[in-house]
C-alpha cells in the first residue's frame, strides 16, 4: 500500500508561485515582440521647428506667426513662434537660438536683429546640423540654407522715388530708422536715399536711428523736425518708426507740411494714411513670409529640393489715391487667424 503524500499549504503556495512566474515570463518574451521600438515610435512624431521672429506684438510679426502656424498645420510640424520683448534685444534671441539647438530643433526660421550679433548662435545651429531659414532680416552666416524677405533695397527705392515724383520741389529728408546693425533697414534707408539723391533736387538728408518702438521714434522724430523745420520728407522705416513719425506731425500740427513715406501697414497707420498724417506705405508680405519659411522647413527637414535658396517676397506701394482698391484692402488688412 502506496503512502500518501501529505500536501501543505506552504508547497501549495510555491506551486502556484512558480507557475505565476513561468506565465509571466511568457507574457514578457511575446509580449515585447508586439510593442513598437521606442526609437521607431519617435520616428512617428511630428518634426519640432522653432520660428524666431523680432517681436510678436507687432501687427507685422502677428501675421508672420499667422503664416508660419498655417503652414505648420498644413505639413503637420510642431512649430512653435517665440520672440523677444524687444526688437532690440538679440541677446534674447541668441538664447532662443541655443534653447532650439538643446531641444532637438529640426529645424530653425529666424530674422535677425543683429546681422553681426546673431550670426555666432546662428552658425552654431548649422554646426549642429540644423537648417536654418532666414526671414525678413538677414544674418551674417554662409551657413544659411534659404532667405526669404523683401528686397529691401528696391522697397527702400520704391518709396523713394514716389517722393520725388509727389513732389516737384526741392527736397529736404529726414530718415527716421531703427538698429543701426539691422541689415533690412539699413538696406531700405541706402535705397531711399539713393532714388532721391538721382532726382537732383535733395538740399539736405539728416538720419536718426532710434530704439525700435513707438515712443523712441516719436521723440527723434519730435527732435528732428524742431532741429530741421525745413524737413519736408521723412522716410520711416518700420511699423513702430511709421507709428512715431506719424502721431509726432501729427501733435507738430505739420502734416500738410511734411510727407512721410512709411514702411508696413496695421490699422493705426492706414489710419494715418486716411487723415493725412502718411503720404504712402510700403506693405510687406509678412504673412507669406511666416507660410513660406515653415514651408521650406518642411522641404530641407524631408530632403526635398528647394527651387531656389532666395525667396522675394513681395511689396505694395500704398496711397490715398489706391487704398480702397479691393487688392490693397487684402493687403492691408489681413483677416488669416
Amino acid at each position: 500500500m502506496r503512502n500518501k503524500r501529505n500536501v501543505t499549504p506552504l508547497s501549495i503556495f510555491v506551486c502556484i508561485f512558480l507557475l505565476a512566474l513561468s506565465m509571466f515570463s511568457v507574457f514578457l518574451i511575446f509580449g515585447k515582440r508586439n510593442q513598437p521600438n521606442p526609437l521607431e515610435r519617435a520616428t512617428d512624431r511630428k518634426s519640432f521647428i522653432v520660428v524666431i521672429g523680432k517681436s510678436d506684438t507687432s501687427a507685422f510679426w502677428q501675421s508672420v506667426s499667422s503664416g508660419a502656424h498655417a503652414a505648420a498645420a498644413e505639413y503637420n510640424l510642431d512649430m512653435n513662434f517665440v520672440a523677444p520683448a524687444s526688437e532690440e534685444d538679440y541677446e534674447a534671441q541668441n538664447s532662443m537660438i541655443r534653447a532650439a539647438i538643446m531641444g532637438q530643433a529640426r529645424a530653425i526660421i529666424f530674422s535677425a536683429i543683429d546681422y553681426n550679433a546673431n550670426a555666432e548662435a546662428i552658425n552654431e545651429a548649422i554646426e549642429a546640423g540644423i537648417p536654418v531659414i532666414v526671414i525678413d532680416s538677414d544674418v551674417n552666416s554662409d551657413g544659411v540654407s534659404c532667405r526669404i524677405m523683401t528686397d529691401n533695397y528696391l522697397a527702400g527705392r520704391m518709396a523713394g522715388e514716389q517722393a520725388v515724383r509727389n513732389n516737384l520741389g526741392t527736397l529736404t529728408v529726414g530718415v527716421v530708422n531703427y538698429d543701426v546693425n539691422s541689415a533690412n533697414g539699413q538696406q531700405r534707408e541706402q535705397g531711399f536715399c539713393d532714388a532721391v539723391n538721382e532726382s537732383g533736387r535733395v538740399a539736405d538728408i539728416y538720419t536718426v536711428n532710434c530704439l525700435s518702438t513707438e515712443e523712441s521714434a516719436y521723440e527723434c522724430t519730435a527732435e528732428l523736425l524742431n532741429e530741421h523745420p525745413e524737413i519736408n520728407t521723412i522716410a520711416a522705416l518700420n511699423e513702430l518708426m511709421s507709428l512715431g513719425s506719424g502721431y509726432a506731425v501729427r501733435d507738430l500740427g505739420v502734416a500738410d507740411e511734411v510727407d512721410i513715406y512709411a514702411f508696413d501697414s496695421n490699422v493705426v497707420s492706414v489710419g494715418m494714411l486716411e487723415t493725412g498724417e502718411i503720404e504712402g506705405l510700403v506693405v510687406q508680405n509678412p504673412y507669406a513670409m511666416g507660410y513660406l519659411g515653415v514651408e521650406t522647413a518642411y522641404r530641407l527637414i524631408n530632403d526635398l529640393p528647394l527651387s531656389s535658396d532666395h525667396i522675394d517676397t513681395t511689396t505694395t506701394y500704398v496711397s490715398a489715391s489706391n487704398m480702397y482698391d479691393t487688392n490693397i484692402q487684402r493687403m492691408v488688412f489681413r483677416f488669416e487667424g
